[in-house]
Parts: structure tokens; C-alpha cells; sequence
């Protein structure tokens, strides 16, 4: 199944009936600055999606930087945006890819089956030129139900066990080279990365704020098998979101994202850290 749609499929699939797009460009260092960008301008009938607001649960002890949202609450602003299960959803973020796969996943994980991603986001859709509005559309209130799939969410016990090498699973860190290594760490408490877990950085999935092709991504994760489990994570559940689509594209089935990533694994104070690259080839 193709996730990530590219602009020329997207305005063909216009015309199939109920679909609506959904803005999640957000900045980690201004969080109110993508919301500001959306009622600027936006894909015309597009709704807003706030990363920390909807795509996230309340901050506490454990769950992580971004843990994941009360599902019958998200169910709620899915139903304000007019989502309902026959919904195809098309979302996008600026271009950077993480945002817009956050609310991708969540939307898989409540049981979605058209959901995709439109490949280079707002940069893309503007640099070809496409329609663009600042009037926000009347939506009529959406029917959902959720049919959650827990076969895509790892939690921590699970992460343990593969950590522990009591499990067969392959455990990828999503974050760049450094935070992995622990040689320098920006947002986090601790240094370092799950035992066991191998590095392939989301950014390499991309090339020029665009997904790479399948064959591509094919050859990025070639050291795992596409029959082997996975699981991936990050600093909080959000970046590891492109990972987990690249490895979806490239064919691999049993995929899993630990959504509360690092920032939950180092709440634990007897989780074991590493700070040293495990004796795997790191891309």
C-alpha cells in the first residue's frame, strides 16, 4: 500500500468523494507558530491539527515528551474536523515530514484505513503553484468509531524485553547520529540511546523534503529483513513517525512505534542507557 501520495495524486483522488486535509505544521521552538502559518494561509477546506493540543496527551511522570493522546478525546476533534471512517485524509505539515506522520499514525492506530501523507507537505504544494486560502470552511460534525490497532504500538514492557535480547525484534532509534551515540543531547535528561536499538536517522528517509522512493528506502533498512519485527523510536514519539511510513512503503510489515520513545524509557530510573553505537552499521 503506497501511504505517501504526491501532489498530481492527490488532486486526481479530489474527485473520489469525502476527503479532507489536515494542516500539522508546528515548530518545536515556537508551538504556536504553525497554527499562526495555517490561519495565514492554507489547502483550501483544510482543518488544523496542533502537535502537543490534539496529536498528544497530558505531560506526566511517564508516557514521554508527547505522549499518546486519550483516544476518545482525539476521536472527538476527528468528529469536528468532519472525519468519519469513509474519510480520506490527506495530511501535511511545512515540508519537514515529522507532523504531519504523527497524526498519519494515530489515525492508523485508531483503526484508519484512507489515510496518507502528501509528500513535501505545504512547500511542495505551494511551489507547484497549487490553491491557497485564509478562509477557514464550515465543517459539518463527522461520525467516528474507533477501532483502535494495538498491533502498531509498543510499550515499555515490550521494549525491555527486546532491549534485554529476550526478543527477535529489531529496535531502530530514529534520532540523529549524536543524540544516539550520547555524545551531545539538546531536549532530553539523559544521554544515549535503549540498549540494543541500531541507528537510522529519520532525515535519511528524505531527499529534498521529499520521501525517498520504496527501492530507496528498501536499501536504507536492507540489514533487517522485511519479515523480521520492528520497532522504532525517538526523543518523544514524533520523529520516529516518518521511520515507521518509510518502513511501511519499503514493504515491511510487522511495525511497531514505541510512542513514548527516550523521553519515556529514561523516566524509569532502572531502564539502562547505552552510550555507545551497538557492533551494527549505523547508515
Amino acid at each position: 500500500m503506497k501511504w505517501v501520495k504526491e501532489i498530481n495524486e492527490v488532486i486526481e483522488g479530489l474527485s473520489s468523494g469525502d476527503v479532507r486535509f489536515c494542516d500539522c505544521r508546528f515548530s518545536l521552538g515556537e508551538p504556536q507558530e504553525g497554527e499562526q502559518a495555517y490561519l495565514e494561509e492554507h489547502i483550501p477546506g483544510a482543518v488544523y491539527f496542533h502537535l502537543e493540543k490534539d496529536l498528544s496527551g497530558q505531560v506526566s511522570e511517564h508516557g514521554g515528551r508527547h505522549p499518546l493522546p486519550d483516544m476518545n478525546e482525539f476521536k472527538g476533534k476527528l468528529e469536528r474536523a468532519g472525519i468519519s471512517n469513509h474519510t480520506a485524509v490527506i495530511a501535511y505539515d511545512g515540508g519537514e515530514g515529522a507532523f504531519a506522520a504523527r497524526l498519519w499514525w494515530l489515525l492508523k492506530y485508531a483503526g484508519h484505513e484512507k489515510v496518507y501523507v502528501l509528500n513535501g507537505g505545504f512547500r511542495e504544494w505551494k511551489k507547484e503553484g497549487q490553491p491557497v486560502t485564509k478562509e477557514i470552511t464550515h465543517i459539518a460534525k463527522g461520525e467516528y468509531n474507533l477501532s483502535l490497532n494495538a498491533d502498531i504500538l509498543a510499550d515499555t514492557e515490550e521494549v525491555k524485553k527486546v532491549s534485554g535480547a529476550e526478543s527477535k525484534k529489531t529496535l531502530i532509534d530514529s534520532r540523529e547520529k549524536k543524540r544516539y551515540l550520547g555524545i551531545e543531547e539538546p531536549i532530553d535528561k539523559k544521554a544515549g540511546h535503549i540498549p540494543g536499538a541500531v541507528n537510522y536517522p529519520w532525515t535519511y528517509g528524505f531527499d529534498s523534503g521529499k520521501y525517498r522512493i520504496a527501492e530507496e528506502q528498501r536499501k536504507r533498512f536492507s540489514s533487517t529483513s522485511p519479515e523480521d519485527p520492528v520497532i522504532v523510536y525517538c526523543g518523544s514519539g514524533v520523529t520516529a513517525a516518518p521511520n515507521f511510513i518509510a518502513l511501511k512503503e519499503a514493504g515491511y510489515e510487522n511495525v511497531k512505534l514505541y510512542i513514548g520513545s527516550f523521553s519515556d524509557w529514561i523516566s524509569y530510573p532502572e531502564n539502562l542507557v547505552a552510550q555507545e553505537a551497538v557492533n551494527k552499521k549505523i547508515p
